[in-house]
């Protein structure tokens, strides 16, 4: 496929396209010691902030854990977990690494999608807007050096974890994002053939 590389444009494309394609997961077991700069946390949620959504409901909702902050963290949501589960299906391993995984990250963030009163807009829409945010999220800590990736698991979909991260009934806690420097520059990753996942309509049949 032949590009036009005479085109001009008001942003560097190309730097812009090689931040999308060298962005990656990076897990706290990959992160360092080394504490995220505020200022770098504040400019990553102001892009967050300038995500897509319909109706302008912007949904998206923050609750940012650090220093202290994330051992409150690490012991709700380890003992909602132990809480919540029945005897028999407790799982050791899985309650230490709730109150453990926190404590690998310069910062966590709490996703959540908050619901506009008396919206017409579907629910699917606020929670794809939120998905856009947490794009923005990703783009821009990979812009700074800086690794991160979004976890679901654990106590996220919990009715229980609501009030703690401020979420009222209709709302949805949608999982939290790890950020730390990372040890080492991640590994570059890999995609299928986009061919393969694009059909072009361009003739009246």
């Amino acid at each position: 496929m032949q590009t036009n590389t005479n085109i001009e444009t008001p942003y560097d494309v190309a730097e812009i396209n090689r931040l999308i394609r060298h962005r990656r997961s990076v897990f706290p077991k990959q992160f360092s010691d080394r504490v995220i700069e505020r200022e770098i946390i504040e400019q990553i949620l102001e892009n967050a902030n300038w995500a897509p959504n319909h109706g302008k409901n912007e949904p998206w909702r923050f609750v940012v854990f650090t220093g202290d902050g994330l051992k409150q963290l690490a012991k709700f949501q380890s003992e909602l977990y132990k809480k919540i589960t029945p005897e028999d299906q407790f799982d050791q391993k899985k309650f230490n690494k709730l109150a453990n995984k926190p404590l690998m990250a310069s910062h966590v963030i709490a996703i959540g999608m908050c619901r506009v009163e008396g919206t017409k807009i579907p629910e699917i829409e606020d929670v794809e807007a939120v998905a856009c945010a947490v794009q923005n999220i990703y783009l821009t800590a990979s812009a700074y050096g800086i690794g991160g990736y979004w976890g679901s698991g654990g106590i996220t979909y919990r009715e229980e974890a609501k009030d703690f991260f401020g979420l009222e009934e209709d709302d949805k806690l949608l999982g939290f994002f790890y950020l730390g420097y990372p040890k080492e520059a991640p590994k570059d990753g890999s995609r299928g053939d986009i061919q393969d996942k694009v059909v072009w309509v361009e003739e009246v049949e």
